[in-house]
């Protein structure tokens, strides 16, 4: 009776964490905030955002699958967003409650929740038209369900299916390390073939429609893949670790990373992140119980990290969610470990020095959450600008426009297409930064566009 009120009290948490983090975010994310790039191509798949973007190969259905409630009948900027982060809030329910009869403490379930739901990346993206927080949220809830002494087939089958809807090369991430967990693991052993079975239900269920898309579009999956693997820039072995530890306080996409660092205060969560996991799994250790779920939370986590770190030769914060989400499962043990023995001991200068560490690190990503905020609107906003100076001179729908690789959100903004030959076919006018036209356009009349967030802007159209 008292686990049961004590899991009670856990899920009321839990629900206390995902309010907050939804108003957080609406605070420090406006939701007025113009779509980015990957939203606009994400929502103009719906007739009150087009016209269409192109859609290439390593994109998925996922995310316009999200939109669709909304994106199919009203263009509005504001309501697609509160639809968003309702929607982020209702995942990260979903995403953690599952793990409440897995911990030996529920209390962890909401702490991990609020370590999650904490950092800057989540916090913006949860308005967001992104894939990466429901990929999160999916592995998160597939391996509690999978865990389950009595496992929950229907949620491994559903989380999978969100993770490798969302990003097919994360379901397999998440996929791999639980079908070595079923047959490796005694515990997990009693029902094999379910658990099997419904791992690799979820995975195809989820990698159906890229793979229907792939036959009808792009004429099989092995061209799909090295189509996606050349807009990707050639997957490698590569070692991004340096890239990531530079994006932890930004660009949204650190590609190419070179000339940008990392401010030391910012890495504070890749120091205190395996410092509460190390805890969290050493305590349960100590009080001789079993670490296998937190183990198998760390393992998946690093299988999904693995790929982005090794294979992808850029970087991206958001890309680790998914690793970050699991890992504050065995972190919030630790916290709590952490916590129980400053109040058992009444030990002053741990209570205050992880009070300290907890104030700091919510103070650091409140402010990048606001800094990348108000970065993105002024950015966002050259799209208008670049759109105000094209009209000036003539270009109207219909129209087409080349350039640099920022000519989709700008050609969406001003209601043209763009063209994807190379050379260009019959351009109505070049958007470039900080270039030169080439040698076919030379002579058309150019034209800077003022006022620019990122400067170095110029039309040039044709005569």
């Amino acid at each position: 009776m008292n686990a049961d009120r004590t899991a009670a009290s856990a899920q009321r948490m839990l629900w206390i964490v995902v309010a907050g983090f939804c108003l957080v975010s609406a605070v420090l994310v406006p939701l007025t905030l113009p779509l980015g790039w990957d939203e606009l191509v994400y929502a103009s798949r719906f007739g009150p955002y087009g016209p269409a973007t192109p859609f290439s190969a390593p994109r998925t259905r996922g995310v316009p699958l999200l939109l669709a409630p909304i994106a199919s009948w009203s263009d509005s900027t504001v309501l697609l967003r509160v639809w968003l982060l309702l929607l982020a809030g209702g995942a990260l329910w979903l995403g953690f409650r599952p793990w409440l009869r897995i911990v030996h403490r529920p209390a962890a379930v909401w702490v991990a929740a609020g370590l999650y739901g904490s950092l800057w990346i989540t916090l913006f993206y949860a308005g967001s038209a992104m894939p990466n927080h429901y990929t999160a949220m999916g592995a998160t809830a597939a391996v509690a369900c999978f865990l389950a002494p009595r496992p929950r087939y229907a949620g491994v089958a559903a989380g999978l299916a969100v993770v490798t809807l969302m990003r097919p090369n994360d379901g397999v991430a998440v996929a791999a390390p639980l079908l070595l967990a079923a047959v490796l693991m005694p515990a997990l052993r009693g029902r094999l073939w379910g658990r099997l079975s419904a791992v690799v239900a979820g995975l195809v269920a989820g990698a159906l429609p890229w793979v229907v898309e792939a036959e009808a579009r792009f004429g099989g999956v092995r061209n799909r893949l090295a189509e996606a693997d050349q807009v990707q820039g050639g997957l490698r072995a590569v070692f991004s670790l340096r890239a990531h530890l530079t994006a932890l306080d930004g660009p949204l996409l650190c590609r190419p990373c070179t000339g940008d660092a990392v401010r030391l205060p910012v890495t504070e969560w890749w120091v205190l992140l395996p410092l509460l996991v190390g805890l969290g799994l050493w305590a349960e250790r100590r009080a001789r119980r079993s670490t296998a779920p937190l183990w198998l939370s760390v393992a998946v986590a690093v299988a999904t990290a693995a790929p982005y770190l090794f294979l992808v030769p850029y970087a991206a914060p958001r890309f680790l969610l998914p690793a970050y989400a699991l890992l504050a499962l065995p972190a919030a043990v630790g916290l709590l470990a952490v916590v129980h023995r400053a109040r058992t001991r009444r030990s002053l200068p741990t209570a205050a020095v992880l009070a300290l560490a907890l104030l700091g690190h919510w103070g650091i990503q409140a402010g990048l959450v606001h800094t990348h905020a108000g970065i993105q609107q002024r950015a966002r906003g050259d799209w208008d600008r670049i759109a105000s100076v094209l009209r000036e001179h003539g270009v109207h729908p219909p129209c087409v426009l080349a350039g640099n690789r920022s000519t989709i959100p700008i050609a969406h903004t001003a209601g043209c297409s763009v063209t994807e030959t190379d050379p260009p076919a019959h351009p109505s006018a070049l958007v470039l930064r900080e270039r030169k036209p080439p040698h076919w356009a030379r002579d058309w009349p150019r034209s800077p566009v003022p006022d620019t967030y990122n400067p170095g802007w110029t039309v040039v159209v044709r005569p």
